[in-house]
């Protein structure tokens, strides 16, 4: 209270009636009379007027944290179901914030009766949200594309001003956030619909409701293939929760992000390479709905649109009123989508023992059967970045390395990614022959005239048994490995034109000459530990069935072999060998193949991992101990502490990361 301040109450009591005068430092500040039977409530009012005039304000404030009043300040149609402050605003000082609460959509279309043809963005932002707010009431998709057209008008009003909110003000952002779901949520598949999938977005031409009007949409059918193929079943990426990955790499801009599934049908016209997509690939683009002259055409009710696709390895922005604008794209949950529930992961140890995945159904026979896949289109300029999975394991296994790689635009904007897939209890030299194929086979198909150099600059890695097919691509073994075969030489067998390709192509190794760069992570170059047991060659090569070429080429070759009277052929023939034994320390070809050194000229790097914080000549990954991983030609080599499986890991992913800018650098000096 006041000091210095005092206050005084006098009464008289005459026939029922008191008599009440209030005077404060000697002035009068009122007098009345009152009967008997109201005087306590009276009095009792006046006394907590008192009260509260003297120690508190209508006004006050609370001390809140960071985290609380951030919250305050974002809240939104987008983050809760309350409006942001911006819009609550709009609707008090119309005097319609009650009326909002019970009469949404009277409200909604006094505010729209009640836009300024220019200059009104602050209403304009209000309908734009306050639409979305209320089509996630009510589900309506006429209020989800209202939204989205209230946002496009004030983003891009067309009258050569722009958008009139400046960049530090949160609306600016959340009117594109509001967009981009309004857009999603205003073209979502009925939820009814048996045949739609959770989240589908369909991307169609038609005529759609507005709650002041029709929007008439056209639909850009330049940006609906991919590769050879036409997109479908598009799903907005927004509403995918990403797990398993460590890094989520989401680009803010315009437009809804989306994961297409390529059509099992390809267009009528041929796309070289497009036979090397995964069936079950799913392409990150972005959906964006242009709209024409919106803010002018408000009044009018009458909106004209245009549904326009992007895929985000094609373009990464959109040229609107003049300005080039990002575009929205979220390919890290594209890619988890892709391997949600992949066949891949299950067919790991199944490929290992039996069954073959070229013969299992996973690949499609419209796909290629030689085992190398890409992850996106073949584009001029990209240098392939080949990965090699190792044993029991599959390409799903980088997926790590992939997000990291795709999630950096300086590394996805000069390199392209391919997997090469193959059954790893196969022999390492059948497995390594079918590799040199498939990339040899590819080169020439996407390249047919040799014009793209940077197909002829390749970096091929390998994790595991996979180091060891990479190896074999970058030396040159002359005669050595058949030298352990027959003491005869190769151009005396009489063999059949077959029996001869699969020798050649399994025996004898010349380098790429498009392999310009290798890394080897994990790789026994000398033998895996568990390789050196009796008990698990024996086992494997019981478990291991060998595939029809295998088998069908090698009882030729004990055909040739014994009328030939070759024992060394016959001998190794009595057991077929299997990627277990050709990784045993003691086997001969791994040793003839250890000591042929990477071919001058092919760069050579080594990931090496060891457990535990020993030293590390003493270390293994337990699986693959460093001595036997380490060769001396690599011009680098790291070590990291983690187990066999490390191809994911941060620090093997940053080395990997460092080899491909320094391989930039030496194909190309002149950029940085």
């Amino acid at each position: 209270m006041k000091q210095n301040q005092t206050t005084t109450l006098a009464f008289s009591d005459s026939n029922n009636t008191f008599g009440i005068q209030i005077s404060e430092d000697g002035g009068q500040i009122a007098k009345l009379s009152v009967k008997r039977r109201y005087f306590t409530a009276i009095i009792l009012s006046i006394s907590t007027a008192l009260i509260l005039s003297g120690c508190a304000t209508p006004v006050s404030v609370k001390h809140v944290d960071i985290q609380a009043a951030y919250g305050i300040q974002t809240a939104s149609a987008i983050s809760s179901s309350q409006p942001s402050n911006a819009s609550s605003i709009v609707l008090r000082q119309h005097g319609l914030q009650d009326r909002f609460e019970t009469e949404p959509a009277v409200v909604l279309a006094e505010l729209h009766k009640g836009l300024k043809p220019v200059d009104d963005d602050d209403q304009l932002f209000a309908l734009a949200e306050l639409s979305l707010l209320h089509a996630q009431h009510t589900n309506d998709p006429a209020y989800y594309l209202a939204s989205a057209v209230y946002a496009w008008s004030l983003l891009y009003p067309g009258n050569g001003k722009g958008i009139q909110i400046p960049p530090t003000d949160p609306r600016f952002r959340l009117a594109y956030d509001i967009y981009n779901q309004a857009v999603a949520e205003g073209l979502a598949a009925p939820s009814d619909e048996e045949e739609a999938e959770k989240d589908e977005v369909r991307l169609k031409a038609g005529n759609y409701k507005l709650p002041f009007g029709t929007l008439q949409v056209s639909l850009d059918k330049s940006g609906m293939s991919w590769g050879g193929y036409p997109l479908d079943r598009f799903i907005s990426t927004t509403a995918l929760e990403v797990d398993g990955l460590r890094n989520r790499y989401h680009k803010s801009g315009i437009g809804v992000p989306l994961a297409a599934s390529l059509a099992t049908t390809p267009l009528s016209e041929k796309v070289a390479g497009s036979n090397r997509l995964g069936s079950r690939t799913k392409v990150p683009v972005t959906a964006l709905l242009r709209l024409d002259n919106a803010r002018a055409s408000l009044s009018k009710g009458n909106i004209k649109g245009r549904i326009e696709v992007y895929a985000a390895d094609q373009a990464s922005t959109v040229t609107i009123d003049g300005q080039k604008q990002p575009m929205e794209s979220d390919s890290t949950a594209a890619f988890a989508y892709q391997l949600n529930d992949s066949p891949l992961y299950a067919m790991e140890i199944a490929g290992f023992f039996s069954a073959s995945v070229f013969t299992s159904g996973l690949i499609p026979k419209d796909r290629a059967q030689d085992g190398i896949f890409t992850l996106q289109p073949y584009r001029p300029g990209k240098i392939p970045v080949v990965l090699v999975h190792g044993t029991a394991s599959s390409p799903a296994r980088w997926a790590e390395l992939v997000n990291e790689l795709n999630g950096d635009p300086k590394i996805s904007e000069r390199y392209q990614i391919w997997l090469f897939i193959y059954d790893s209890g196969r022999p390492v030299g059948y497995s390594a022959g079918r590799l040199r194929n498939a990339l040899t086979n590819t080169v020439h198909e996407l390249d047919p005239e040799g014009k793209d150099s940077a197909l002829q600059n390749m970096v091929v890695m390998g994790h595991s048994q996979g180091g060891l097919l990479t190896k074999l691509t970058a030396i040159d073994s002359g005669t050595k490995f058949w030298d352990l075969i027959s003491d005869k030489p190769f151009e005396q067998m009489q063999l059949s034109p077959e029996a001869r390709e699969f020798v050649q192509q399994s025996v004898f190794y010349k380098p790429l000459p498009f392999v310009k760069r290798v890394v080897f992570i994990s790789t026994p170059q000398h033998g895996a530990m568990l390789a050196a047991s009796r008990l698990i060659t024996g086992l494997a090569s019981k478990l291991v069935n060998l595939p029809l070429t295998v088998v069908n080429n090698t009882a030729l070759l004990a055909q040739i072999a014994t009328a030939s009277g070759d024992e060394k052929v016959t001998a190794m023939l009595s057991r077929p060998m299997t990627s277990i034994d050709n990784m045993d320390p003691n086997n001969p070809a791994l040793q003839v193949l250890a000591s042929i050194p990477v071919t001058p000229g092919i760069r050579a790097h080594s990931i090496i991992a060891v457990e535990g914080d020993g030293p590390k000549e003493e270390g293994d990954d337990g699986v693959v101990a460093y001595k036997s991983a380490h060769i001396n030609e690599t011009v680098s080599e790291v070590v990291v502490h983690w187990s066999h499986s490390s191809q994911g890991r941060p620090e093997v992913i940053e080395e990997i990361k460092r080899i491909l800018f320094e391989h930039l650098a030496a194909s190309d000096p002149k950029k940085p």
